[in-house]
């Protein structure tokens, strides 16, 4: 408080002890597989599949996830981050540049692409001296060409200008480059003499020559490689970028690669089950749900059963679907043929798309649930006796039902089966949990090193009070009165002295769920009319 020092009227605000808890993202999805460029081993956020293509490089056959993040976005998914994983016989496009007699000869510089991969061959690198000291300094250009509308053209450049390779004082080539650059990246050359290198052309830097593919004086990087299918010790790389993106979170995780693991040896752990355990430890730590894929030979019902036998990937916070989708191939090569995918990016998009509309508590299924951009399911169609064999089972069947179209048929979780009668056998209730997690978790961290006594919990059931309300009013709770709906305690009885002692505040929060009603069941009486007098 203040102290008076003169005769009058003093103003003083006084904390109100609010601090509203927000609500966290529900469907922001990570895709973890191979792609044809970008950053190797980090976590990059999208908001578009235009985006994805310009960090990440066209679709590709042999990225399955590449395709999941297009049917991503065509069904209603916003964010994606996307980590690129690569093998180590992965290598990036290179040239050697020399000073041509300029110096006492040899090499000088080697300007590689900024990530391994064939697509570094597409680059071009260029000298000049239109500098502004034309004894030390040269100008670096950097340009790729892609063919358009059957055209070679230049996509994009760079000019790096009055760069030089002394190490010491301004605008050194390598600090330069590497600050600057989102095409390359330069080192000096083993043995290199130091000099700068030597001219390519009297003119790389103009407009007219930077932006022609026809223009001359230009070196081809090469020799990239894309390097092999990601195995097991590449997918746990992908994890643990995704460790390092906080205080953003992942709702939803799709690995399609990982269905493929027990197909031939693919990197050095060629089964399922060696990245499966990691999968859910890193679901159950960071509060994600993990939508698994099946491989593409799974296309029957009985195979599906087998498969999930065989497969060690039963996860309270984890859901399957069956079967796999066919699209429209977007190769315009490939004259709309039809591409058999895996189902995890879809079904994604189709989340997100339900969490917009209805809620993290709606189930992601029913009539409402029409997958877009999907010609047909893969395999033979199903029908209410397949649903029969595989929804027991935990098992989300894709259906194409008239009038209504292909929609997703089921909302369990692999905890879901019948003999396991678990409380997180539906997808709505297990995600409504960890989004309420995750608010909390988040929403509550101004609590630490606060006086643990009444004032503070009387502040924690205030703030975690009127956010399970806001929840309730919004349909996320079964039950009529907030009674009924939720429970938010934080007293001594959740807290003793002990606790106390520890530094240690309890918070009980309970909530009543909304199960999704799978049976439908319709009594119907006939009723007969008395017999007239």
């Amino acid at each position: 408080m203040r102290t008076p020092t003169y005769p009058g009227v003093y103003v003083e605000e006084i904390p109100s002890g609010v601090h509203p808890i927000a609500g966290v993202s529900t469907s922001d999805t990570a895709f973890v597989d191979f792609f044809l460029e970008g950053p190797v081993g980090v976590a990059t956020r999208v908001g578009g599949f235009d985006e994805f293509t310009r960090r990440f490089g066209a679709l590709t056959p042999k990225s399955s996830a590449g395709y999941g993040v297009m049917q991503y976005f065509t069904n209603g998914g916003q964010v994606a981050w996307i980590v690129r994983v690569a093998t180590d016989s992965a290598q990036p496009s290179s040239a050697t540049l020399d000073t041509g007699g300029s110096g006492p000869g040899g090499p000088t510089l080697v300007v590689s692409a900024i990530s391994p991969g064939e697509w570094g061959d597409s680059l071009q690198v260029g000298v000049d001296y239109r500098v502004d000291d034309r004894t030390t300094q040269f100008n670096l250009v950097v340009r790729r060409t892609a063919t358009v509308g059957g055209r070679v053209r230049v996509v994009a450049s760079e000019v790096h200008r009055n760069v030089r390779m002394a190490a010491s004082g301004p605008r050194n080539v390598l600090a330069v480059v590497t600050a600057a650059s989102s095409l390359i990246t330069v080192t000096e050359a083993d043995g290199g003499v130091g000099e700068r290198p030597a001219e390519t052309a009297g003119d790389v830097t103009s407009a007219a020559v930077l932006t022609s593919a026809a223009a001359t004086g230009f070196i081809p990087l090469g020799q990239g490689i894309d390097g092999g299918a990601p195995g097991a010790d590449q997918l746990r790389t992908g994890l643990a970028a995704l460790e390092r993106i906080e205080p953003a979170v992942v709702n939803l995780l799709c690995i399609p690669a990982a269905a493929t693991l027990d197909e031939d040896a693919i990197g050095s752990t060629p089964n399922l089950a060696a990245v499966a355990g990691e999968v859910a430890e890193f679901c159950e730590r960071y509060r994600c749900f993990h939508l698994v894929d099946i491989p593409q030979g799974v296309d029957t019902t009985e195979r599906m059963v087998a498969w999930l036998d065989q497969n060690n990937v039963r996860d309270r916070n984890a859901a399957v679907a069956f079967p796999r989708l066919k699209i429209v191939d977007p190769d315009p090569d490939r004259d709309g043929a039809l591409l058999d995918v895996a189902s995890s990016g879809t079904l994604a998009g189709l989340i997100a798309r339900t969490d917009t509309d209805r809620g993290v508590w709606k189930a992601p299924a029913g009539t409402a649930t029409q997958l877009r951009s999907v010609v047909t399911p893969s395999g033979p169609r199903l029908n209410d006796d397949d649903s029969a064999v595989l929804n027991p089972l935990g098992v989300n069947v894709i259906r194409t039902l008239p009038v209504y179209g292909i929609v997703s048929w089921g909302a369990r979780t692999l905890f879901g089966a019948d003999v396991q009668t678990s409380e997180w056998k539906y997808v709505p209730v297990r995600r409504t949990a960890l989004y309420l997690e995750e608010s909390l978790r988040q929403g509550l961290r101004w609590v630490v090193f606060e006086p643990n006594d009444e004032g503070l919990w009387s502040q924690i059931r205030l703030n975690v009070g009127a956010f399970m309300q806001s929840l309730f009013r919004r349909g996320a709770f079964q039950g009529r009165t907030p009674r009924e709906a939720y429970l938010v305690k934080c007293d001594s009885d959740t807290t003793t002295q002990a606790d106390i002692d520890r530094g240690i505040v309890n918070v009980l929060v309970g909530f009543a769920p909304l199960k999704p009603a799978e049976f439908v069941f319709i009594q119907l009486q006939q009723l007969t009319r008395p017999p007239e007098q």
